[in-house]
């Protein structure tokens, strides 16, 4: 399979890189340092299309494909994790299912917004005690069938995009009733920003993606029409599934971005770095932990990119997601430890990059479904039950 990328795609891929090297590289620092969102990149990112690069032009989006928005993410990523993850967050998790499963009146109301970076959406699936076992949600909406609305009770956490001065929407699981035997039926639900009874809590204090929004959220007697109901009622646990499939190449490419981010810095350092009277790059020792960052780098970009080709193509990608992500989460983690070790006690200074990459590496491999939830559906998908 041909990965190389067509000229459209390659031109994308260097405004993209400029944009990171040349606005974001040079600001992002202090937002990171102070925990503040960067309203003024994020706004640029809106007026390049950026947030609509995956959705059709009849919504106000760019008409392109989501080998584009991954193609978009690792290019952010070489530069900067924090406004990568809030591109990812916005697009994969807050306007997507709009778009996946919307109504022709939800999309209209919401995509055009959403894809010119207006506002941003999240989604709320996690809850204090049941992140991986997302099918344990304990949020409810009940129908009051003489007002017409949905009303929502519950806590979401770690929900990213969700607090902004900009953020539009919540897209909310909640369990709407029960099966005869007594399973949740979990349903999606649109909670518009500023709706009475939704409280965001104040940003969470992280080790790392310190300049992205992530939040607490509470919902009590929260009132929305019924109208909001985002797919058909019960199919929220499916709907969310499909949405993490596609989420898990969103966070390969951007973990892939992390990790060529610390081979760029590396190759840099031990270009300039003199220690014995000589660069460090002349050590074979450098050469060899560099030239295997490299590789890792490259095969998580194969990985991610043959995903987003079946994706595109309509072909299963489930389980090459999950490689992808998996492997590619991991490799970041790998990189940034080698890129701080090769950077030294320089490396461990937040004024240089690998110390942002070092911190925001971690959580690649927990967000969007653990390693473990990845091996879980890696053996599933190779026919291993249990």
């Amino acid at each position: 399979m041909d990965h190389r990328l067509t000229p459209e795609h390659e031109e994308l891929r260097r405004t993209v890189e400029e944009f990171a090297h040349d606005v974001v590289a040079p600001k992002i620092g202090e937002f990171y340092e102070h925990h503040e969102f960067p309203y003024e990149i994020v706004r640029e990112m809106g007026r390049m299309g950026l947030f609509g690069l995956p959705f059709p032009e009849e919504y106000g989006g760019m008409g392109g494909d989501y080998l584009a928005l991954g193609i978009a993410l690792e290019e952010l990523a070489r530069v900067d994790s924090s406004v990568a993850i809030t591109l990812e967050a916005g697009v994969s998790l807050g306007a997507m299912p709009v778009h996946r499963f919307g109504t022709e009146e939800q999309k209209r109301t919401w995509l055009p917004r959403l894809c010119s970076g207006e506002i941003l959406g999240a989604f709320g699936l996690t809850e204090p005690e049941c992140g991986s076992d997302a099918g344990g949600t304990r949020t409810t909406a009940r129908l009051d069938e003489a007002t017409g609305e949905w009303v929502i009770n519950g806590t979401k956490c770690f929900i990213t995009n969700s607090g902004t001065e900009i953020t539009g929407l919540v897209t909310v699981t909640a369990v709407t009733g029960r099966t005869e035997d007594g399973k949740p039926l979990i349903s999606s639900i649109i909670v518009p920003s500023g709706t009475p009874g939704f409280t965001v809590a104040p940003p969470y204090s992280k080790v790392g993606w310190n300049a992205s929004d992530t939040r607490e959220l509470s919902f009590s007697d929260v009132r929305v029409p019924a109208a909001n109901l985002l797919g058909e009622q019960g199919r929220g646990y499916a709907q969310f599934l499909r949405i993490l499939d596609e989420g898990r190449i969103a966070i390969s490419a951007l973990a892939t971005g992390l990790a060529q981010g610390c081979v760029d810095e590396s190759l840099a350092y031990a270009r300039t770095r003199r220690a014995f009277g000589r660069p460090i790059g002349t050590n074979q020792a450098i050469q060899f932990k560099i030239a295997d960052m490299e590789m890792r780098a490259h095969t998580a970009r194969l990985a991610w990119r043959d995903a987003a080709s079946r994706l595109v193509h309509g072909e299963p990608f489930k389980k090459e997601a999950a490689l992808a992500k998996l492997y590619s989460s991991e490799i970041a983690v790998d990189n940034a430890r080698d890129a701080t070790q090769i950077h030294g006690g320089y490396g461990f200074m937040n004024e240089y990059p690998v110390a942002r990459m070092w911190r925001d590496a971690k959580i690649l491999e927990i967000g969007e479904g653990t390693s473990e939830v990845q091996r879980m559906l890696i053996a599933r998908e190779l026919g291993l039950a249990g």
